[in-house]
């Protein structure tokens, strides 16, 4: 008697709810990723051969352009929940009689790039959402002997975030006085070790060199 011979089926995979998932995804991350903001200064940081990563979190960052004019930027520690960066703001309006309210606090805390404008234009820099007005604010902050609000940030920075590290970048046309000033505030607040950020260098490896 002969086998009957059952219809055999190609197996098929259905695609569609996976394509879906990633839609899904791909909307969530285009909804809630926020533009990088450009830095306030080009810096064009000079080359190095060193490959050790600057920290992702508790870092206060100082910009120098190639104008002398200095950029300070934080972050707001490994959680978000710690909010240093509207705490170190409160204790900068505290130092020079100005009061910020909530609002404001709560906007320079997701402001994502560097500040550099006297503490005195901070409301008006604040109630601004015009990059090209923010842009001509940003003089730099003051740092010489009369008023010296690099070093008060450095104070409060440090007052409200203990673990957190410095990092310095700065062109590569910077004139060395404006860098040694910077050097010398952190010197002051006991700040001796800081991380020097710069362009990793391509090099060429010679073969016959190293047989040789």
């Amino acid at each position: 008697m002969p086998k009957i011979k059952l219809p055999t089926k190609s197996p098929r995979i259905d695609m569609t709810p996976l394509v879906d998932t990633f839609a899904v995804v791909l909307t969530f991350l285009m909804l809630t990723t926020t533009m990088r903001q450009p830095e306030p200064a080009t810096v064009d940081t000079p080359f190095s051969i060193s490959e050790k990563p600057v920290p992702d979190f508790n870092t206060m960052t100082f910009l120098i352009s190639a104008d002398d004019r200095v950029f300070i930027n934080m972050d707001n520690g490994p959680d978000t929940a710690y909010k240093f960066r509207p705490k170190i703001l409160a204790e900068m309006g505290k130092r020079y009689n100005i009061e910020f309210t909530e609002s404001e606090l709560r906007e320079f805390e997701k402001y994502p790039s560097s500040v550099g404008i006297p503490i005195q234009k901070m409301k008006e820099f604040l109630a601004t959402n015009n990059n090209q007005e923010r842009n001509a604010m940003q003089t730099g902050i003051p740092l010489d002997s009369a008023d010296n609000q690099l070093a008060s940030w450095i104070l409060f920075a440090r007052q409200v975030n203990p673990a957190i590290q410095a990092s310095i970048r700065g062109d590569a046309n910077t004139g060395f006085p404006i860098v040694k000033k910077v050097l010398d505030i952190l010197q002051e607040y006991k700040v001796n070790r800081f991380n020097l950020i710069t362009s990793l260098e391509a090099t060429k490896i010679n073969l016959e060199e190293i047989q040789q």
